[in-house]
């Protein structure tokens, strides 16, 4: 049988199929735009998400007997407001994860409504990025568009509706709406009602794994497969690429460099984090995980390469940076190039290189946009410490981490050994396992995770390097303290 795995990314999706014993067959990538109508905006057109989908799959199969399609899985970009009218068509652009427009809607969620009673209600406070301050916003300025909403729906989740004709969410993704009641995985009432929303708007919660539906007749048609095509739930990216990288069970951790960039902590245990600078969410394993979210991770190398330096040859401007060089460097960054969430929850906080002189290099830039990202993940590793949460160790995925010298850095910025998995596709690569689970091959994501991801590297940290970098980590742990007064001045 072959499993379709979706990564509906903010680029692109990426689509693999996947035959049932994990070997990766086929993948197709359609690129989409990405509109940021005012600085700091960002939306998407859901329409363009669908015809990638619709044009990505048929070409997939090429050369393959799509009669053998047996499951489809979606791993999704997170939180994005994605509306339907009584028509079930779109309203507006989706409002996307990387938005900060919600400003003055998370301090009222935060500071009226209070941070206490929103991790009472969700197990989480307000972040820009996530769904009901997108909602508070939509109310606010766009009342019309407000009234006319029947559906509210995430982006992968939008696909699966488009594909089955059945409203539905799971619960990793749900998880990072702030309208979701984490602990009991069910709907926030209370969450509801101050967004302004009734339960009859939401879409059906499923467990990431379970099957929602077949696919519609004409879509089957339209695509090339059976009709009888099982769509599961499918999960968040970070947790569809946590179970891709086989980061299920308890205390196990996956570092994503993506466009954002995101820590994972697997849990078989409900927790929130007393500060709430980490996520607490379900799992799509079944459980429940702690994530830190930086906004702009993988995007800040592309930023640096392609919008500053105007290459795309990312491997030459990293060759200068040798081992020598790592640990020592004077050049600070800060990668908040979309604002931040986890751990500052920042939207005014922006992209800021520190300690440049005379003969500063591009090499000398190039290692602190690297070493920053590191850093700023780190900020996340220590709020999870601080929950004396033991991690030694952790896997890691993502376009950023195929880059050796990027994975060193890490490593020993983080003091953890780094795990490297023999196929690595991230969210894509999740959702099809998670079709296989919902089809049934498989008795759960533990066992397919267990018959499917294999370590075949792991990347250890260096006592001395690792002893460099501590010292160089508390010198950028200062800077953001210092340069947070002023940066609503310049926003």
């Amino acid at each position: 049988m072959l499993y379709i795995g979706i990564d509906l990314g903010t680029s692109a999706a990426k689509l693999l199929l996947m035959d049932q014993d994990g070997h990766i067959c086929s993948i197709v990538t359609k690129e989409y735009p990405l509109e940021f109508p005012r600085p700091g905006w960002s939306q998407q057109n859901p329409e363009d998400w669908l015809r990638a989908v619709e044009t990505g799959i048929p070409e997939l199969l090429q050369g393959f007997d799509a009669a053998q399609v047996a499951g489809i899985g979606a791993g999704g970009q997170m939180h994005g407001l994605v509306v339907l009218d009584e028509n079930d068509e779109v309203i507006r652009p989706a409002i996307l994860w990387n938005d900060g427009r919600c400003a003055e809607e998370v301090d009222y969620l935060n500071q009226v409504v209070g941070r206490e009673t929103l991790s009472k209600y969700t197990a989480n406070i307000a972040f820009a990025g996530f769904t009901a301050p997108k909602l508070l916003w939509m109310r606010r300025h766009e009342p019309e568009l407000f009234a006319k909403i029947r559906k509210i729906m995430l982006p992968k989740d939008y696909i699966n509706y488009k594909l089955t004709g059945v409203h539905a969410t799971d619960v990793s993704d749900a998880s990072g709406m702030l309208l979701f009641d984490v602990e009991h995985l069910r709907w926030s009432r209370e969450m509801l009602d101050i967004c302004g929303v009734r339960e009859e708007q939401m879409a059906a919660v499923f467990r990431s794994y379970e099957k929602i539906g077949t696919v519609l007749p004409e879509m089957a048609a339209r695509l090339g497969i059976p009709a009888s095509t099982v769509v599961a739930a499918g999960a968040g990216d970070n947790a569809a690429a946590a179970v891709g990288t086989g980061t299920v069970g308890d205390g196990a951790c996956n570092i994503s460099l993506g466009t954002s960039g995101t820590i994972f902590i697997s849990s078989d245990r409900f927790a929130v984090d007393h500060c709430n600078a980490l996520h607490s969410f379900a799992h799509a394993d079944g459980h429940y995980h702690l994530m830190g979210c930086m906004l702009s991770a993988a995007s800040c190398n592309k930023w640096l390469m392609e919008e500053i330096f105007h290459t795309k040859d990312y491997a030459a401007e990293q060759q200068p940076i040798t081992d020598d060089k790592l640990g020592r460097n004077h050049v600070y960054f800060l990668p908040y190039l979309m604002g931040e969430r986890s751990p500052i929850n920042d939207t005014n906080a922006r992209g800021t290189f520190v300690g440049m002189t005379m003969d500063s290099t591009r090499a000398d830039l190039t290692q602190a946009m690297l070493e920053g990202v590191a850093f700023a993940i780190r900020d996340s590793l220590e709020v999870a410490r601080a929950q004396v949460i033991e991690i030694s160790r952790s896997k890691i995925c993502g376009g950023g981490a195929k880059s050796p010298l990027w994975r060193k850095i890490i490593a020993n910025v983080l003091n953890l050994k780094l795990d490297i998995v023999e196929t690595e596709q991230g969210p894509g690569m999740g959702g099809a396992m998670l079709a296989m689970v919902a089809h049934g091959a498989d008795a759960s994501v533990e066992a397919v995770c267990a018959r499917l991801v294999h370590v075949v590297d792991t990347i250890e940290p260096e006592a001395e390097l690792a002893e460099r970098y501590e010292e160089r980590y508390r010198q950028f742990s200062k800077i953001y303290p210092a340069m947070k007064a002023l940066f609503p001045e310049i926003v």
